[in-house]
C-alpha cells in the first residue's frame, strides 16, 4: 500500500468589496465554492470548519501538489465562481491568494485550528489587489521570508 504525505491549510476569507457591487459569500458559500470546484481532484478534501476565523480546511497530497499549487487552484475556482454570477460586462473582483505557514505553537489541538507546520491562507476578493496589498504591508512582511514561508496568487480583472 503506497502512503503519501499530507498537507493541511485553512482558508479565511477577505471580502473588501461593497456588496452593492458584488455579493459576499456566506461561510458555507464560501465553503460549497472549494468543495465542488476542487472535487475533481482525488487528492484534495475540504470540509466547513467550526472556527471564528478560518471557514474552509483543505486536506492535500503533498505528492502531488505543493501548497501554492492549491492556492492557484483556489483562485481558479473562486474566480469561476464569480464568472458564473456575472453578465459578460460585470465587474469582477481582483482575488488574492495570500498564503503562510505557521510557525508559532498552536492555541490547541484541536482539529478545526492551526497547527505548526499547516499553512493559513487568506483568501482576498477587492477592488484593487495593489492596495490592499499596500495597505497589509504585504511586501514588508514577508521580505524575509522564503517560498518554503509564503506565497501569493494574484488573479487580477482587466
Amino acid at each position: 500500500m503506497t502512503t503519501f504525505q499530507t498537507g493541511r491549510m485553512f482558508l479565511s476569507h477577505n471580502f473588501d468589496i461593497s456588496e452593492d457591487i458584488f455579493p459576499q459569500l456566506s461561510r458555507e458559500e464560501f465553503t460549497q465554492v472549494f468543495t465542488e470546484g476542487l472535487s475533481a481532484y482525488t487528492q484534495i478534501k475540504c470540509r466547513q470548519l467550526n472556527h471564528p476565523h478560518w471557514i474552509v480546511e483543505i486536506v492535500f497530497s503533498s505528492d502531488y501538489f505543493s501548497p501554492s499549487e492549491i492556492g492557484s487552484l483556489c483562485s481558479k475556482v473562486l474566480l469561476e465562481k464569480r464568472i458564473s454570477q456575472t453578465t459578460t460586462d460585470s465587474y469582477l473582483p481582483d482575488i488574492l491568494i495570500l498564503g503562510g505557514v505557521k510557525t508559532t505553537p498552536a492555541l490547541n489541538d484541536s482539529t478545526d485550528t492551526l497547527q505548526t507546520g499547516e499553512w493559513g491562507v487568506d483568501v482576498v476578493e477587492t477592488e484593487s489587489a495593489e492596495k490592499f496589498l499596500v495597505a497589509i504591508e504585504w511586501e514588508e512582511k514577508t521580505a524575509n521570508k522564503t517560498i518554503n514561508d509564503v506565497f501569493k496568487i494574484e488573479k487580477r480583472k482587466g
